[in-house]
């Protein structure tokens, strides 16, 4: 939770507390008054997603992929919003594509779901063609990111992807959102 909203939320909890402290002995001896509910709108704690949406249509091995991501986060122990961020991540990248060399397609030596490469120590092609390895390499670099559970999804992945779009993350959000929520539990 981000200081400013946790600040904000102790000032407002402080205020009904005295306001609570102050009145209630009064409001105790005041007329019964018709009580009825009321619909109170409540923040969520995840970041919102940024801008317009993007979907695709999946096939089973983007499917799979999916399954590949969300089990890794989960054997390192991280919440849904790790597997959000790195699916997100994947559409971008690779539109959850295991991607190996595009000859002069290629973005340099990009590889696999994240296009990470492995001139820049993200492990061997072989590696990083590996669904789980690829993931959890991606898991680790978020990791070290400090707040990035509160952060918007494009600066949390851009932080550890270091792309040349950094803000094309955020389209994918609601969509791998709905993939986590579909597949966490299967």
């Amino acid at each position: 939770m981000n200081t400013i909203f946790r600040k904000s939320m102790l000032s407002v909890a402080g205020l009904a507390f005295a306001g609570g402290v102050f009145a209630g002995p009064i409001a105790a001896h005041a007329n019964p008054v018709d009580a009825k509910p009321v619909a109170v709108t409540v923040q969520s704690a995840a970041p919102k997603s940024e801008g317009d949406q993007s979907h695709i249509s999946l096939n089973d091995e983007q499917t799979a992929n999916v399954k590949a991501i969300i089990a890794a986060a989960k054997k390192a122990g991280l919440p849904e919003r790790a597997a959000v961020i790195s699916i997100a991540t994947s559409l971008q990248e690779s539109k959850l594509e295991n991607l190996g060399h595009l000859g002069d397609l290629n973005d340099h030596d990009s590889l696999g779901l994240f296009q990470q490469r492995p001139s820049s120590g993200w492990g061997t092609p072989e590696q990083i063609t590996d669904p789980a390895y690829s993931t959890t390499a991606f898991l680790k670099g978020l990791k070290q990111v400090d707040g990035w559970q509160d952060m918007a999804l494009t600066d949390a992945a851009q932080t550890v992807q270091v792309s040349a779009y950094p803000d094309a993350y955020a389209q994918w959000e609601q969509q791998a959102a709905d993939l986590v929520g579909q597949h966490w539990n299967s």
